[in-house]
């Protein structure tokens, strides 16, 4: 095996869009991959200093949205231009905006599935940043996107993942296993 130095190789990362509202009232996105479930009903993310921090500070409140092969190209453009240079970057990603139900905060409806959250806690905050851990208080879902036993379909998203070895993002495929069933083979 060959030997690296650490990097953030840890695989597979999600390609989150971060929904708030600016200053003025205007939707904004970013794109986030260094995310993760923290606990049952909570996520964390590693927010660096961007404009969509200082609307997390400022409200607290935001959506999640998980970017796909359909929407990668826009998902990529609001992760390499800032709401700080660039007036109507929603407007340039071609999206839909309506108003989240339960935050105070934008839900871009090109994406199939979208958490509503609430800041609970920022760990380590300072002028580069700080680290998020949210309360997922709502979870909406496109109805194109329901498996027959009405809860969500991943398979049929489309979803993307983030390569951070080799800067790019990878479609994620089929169902491989059955979890929590199919290593009881080995028992």
């Amino acid at each position: 095996m060959k030997s690296f130095e650490p990097k953030p190789w840890v695989v597979p990362q999600p390609v989150l869009i971060i929904g708030t509202y600016n200053d003025d009232g205007t939707p904004n996105a970013m794109n986030a991959a260094w995310a993760g479930q923290w606990d049952m009903k909570e996520i964390m993310i590693s927010m660096g200093n961007h404009a969509t921090t200082r609307n997390l500070d400022r409200s607290g409140e935001f959506t999640v949205a998980f970017a796909t092969k359909e929407t990668m190209i826009a998902a990529d453009y609001v992760g390499i231009v800032s709401a700080k240079k660039e007036s109507d970057k929603i407007g340039k990603t071609g999206w839909t905006v309506e108003k989240a139900g339960h935050v105070n905060a934008p839900v871009f409806t090109d994406f199939p599935m979208t958490l509503e959250c609430r800041i609970t806690q920022k760990i380590d905050e300072s002028e580069t940043g700080f680290y998020i851990v949210a309360e997922i208080v709502n979870i909406l879902v496109d109805e194109d996107y329901l498996a027959e036993d009405g809860n969500p379909d991943i398979e049929k998203m489309n979803l993307i993942t983030y390569d951070p070895v080799h800067h790019g993002y990878i479609a994620l495929g089929s169902r491989g296993s059955n979890a929590f069933s199919d290593g009881k083979q080995l028992k």
